[in-house]
């Protein structure tokens, strides 16, 4: 955004900005562009303000009072065609991030100016990004405290997690897949003294060894095809703070060793470069392989067990915990239905706690989640019964004869309709879009399946 009386001045300014691949809204006053700014705050990223705004209006710093205290984050650059010390002192006690004269050097003024403010800017949407995982962390912590640990054993693990949180050692996490292990480390993250700094998170199965390498250290430009500009590795971005190494097994044993000297030195080169780096970073590794038998195979280093395992904590699956299985599923159905327009929480009958109680859960709570979302998705009634479910062993009465081929298609197919209506407000049109279906064939099942007196359905 900027802001200048003079159109010599904006149409300068929007000519260089858009050069640099900004896009530009240019106002005279100081009221337009604030007005502006109150109607779509979220589409501002940087204002460049003049001071001398004219007679009668309102001046630059008084612009720079009225930006910090409704958009106290906005790097803003103020310009000046008389310059003074005591000018800049003030605009900088007040929050501009810049001060520039427009003399003949006012380009290049700019091109600094500029620099900084999109370095402060990465900065801010940096700080924003860990807020919100911030935020998305401990509320998902906090729930866990007071939903998922309801059962002993997974409190034993929170209750670990939080004696460990600012211990800076690292920490091994084991458990099958789905049981919550990133959950944990959040836990062990937030619950200590590097909660404001980032916790960053690499999954080891997504990479190669050399791709690996790079996301964990980064690399110089030209190290490798495609480098064409240095990045920045996962351990300096987790700098001061948390580095979540999920599934840690995956990893080349010839790149086991390179991990350990980080965690041994907390020093490192990027890929392509000869600078040592060095950095204070708490690892938090998991995994849901056998270590030990991964050990005695070769396929992991014992040294790099060792390092990692100075406090190792099992988190147990589904199967050990089942009594805490009826408040996740009643749990995930409020959060679900929070997440889906026009989806209305449901409870679960006795006889469908029972069977969620009855399986295996190879998945474990990840399963379970899924499950729950498909059955509030199928469910027709008041409540979710078993047969909404989807599971081995399924009955809509205990005693009842099993559900015909027909009657399950047939069910099938409701389920899918509604889920589509769901997702676009009830529109059968676009519903059609998502199924791949015309308006009439749509309009045929939605009468076929009376969808006109489903719950959900606008009345």
């Amino acid at each position: 955004m900027v802001v200048d009386d003079q159109k010599e001045v904006r149409d300068y300014l929007i000519g260089d900005l858009g050069r640099r691949d900004y896009l530009v809204d240019a106002y005279p006053s100081a009221e337009e562009a604030l007005a502006r700014l109150r109607r779509r705050p979220e589409e501002v990223a940087l204002v460049i303000l003049d001071h001398d705004l004219g007679v009668g209006r309102m001046d630059g710093l008084e612009a720079l009072e009225v930006l910090r205290r409704e958009a106290p984050e906005l790097p803003v650059i103020l310009l000046t065609g008389k310059g003074s010390t005591e000018l800049a002192v003030k605009a900088t006690q007040r929050g501009a991030c810049d001060v520039i004269d427009k003399d003949p050097h006012f380009g290049e003024s700019l091109e600094v100016a500029l620099t900084r403010g999109e370095r402060l800017l990465e900065s801010i949407r940096g700080n924003r990004r860990l807020r919100r995982d911030a935020q998305f962390y401990q509320d998902l912590v906090r729930e866990s405290y007071h939903v998922v640990a309801a059962g002993p054993s997974f409190r034993a693990v929170l209750e670990k997690a939080q004696r460990l949180a600012s211990i800076p050692r690292p920490v091994l996490i084991v458990g099958e897949r789905g049981t919550g292990k990133e959950l944990v480390a959040a836990a062990i993250h937030y619950g200590g003294l590097r909660r404001e700094r980032p916790f960053v998170k690499v999954n080891c199965a997504a990479f190669t060894g050399t791709l690996l390498e790079s996301q964990l250290f980064g690399h110089e430009k030209g190290a490798f095809t495609g480098a064409d500009a240095r990045r920045m590795g996962r351990f300096e971005q987790a700098d001061g703070g948390t580095l979540f190494l999920d599934e840690i097994a995956n990893m080349a044993p010839e790149f086991q060793d390179k991990v350990l000297r980080v965690l041994e030195y907390q020093q490192f080169e990027r890929v392509g470069g000869t600078d040592t780096l060095r950095v204070d970073v708490r690892v938090i590794a998991a995994t849901n392989a056998d270590l030990d038998r991964n050990m005695r195979d070769g396929r992991f280093r014992a040294d790099l067990y060792d390092r990692l395992a100075f406090e190792t904590i099992r988190v147990p699956p589904l199967r050990e915990r089942r009594e805490e299985i009826p408040a996740l599923a009643e749990a995930f159905a409020q959060r679900i239905a929070k997440e889906v327009a026009g989806l209305r929480p449901r409870r679960f009958s006795e006889a469908a706690l029972d069977l969620l109680g009855r399986q295996e859960w190879p998945g474990n709570v990840r399963q379970l989640r899924n499950v729950v979302e498909r059955a509030l998705l199928a469910a027709l009634g008041q409540d979710v019964e078993p047969a909404d479910l989807g599971l081995a062993g399924e009955s809509s009465a205990p005693g009842a004869e099993p559900e015909g081929f027909v009657a399950r298609v047939e069910r099938y197919e409701k389920a899918l309709l509604r889920e589509a209506l769901l997702g676009v407000g009830w529109n059968q049109k676009r519903a059609g879009e998502r199924l791949g279906l015309s308006y009439d064939q749509v309009r045929h099942y939605y009468k076929k399946h009376d969808m006109g007196s489903d719950p959900g359905a606008p009345q």
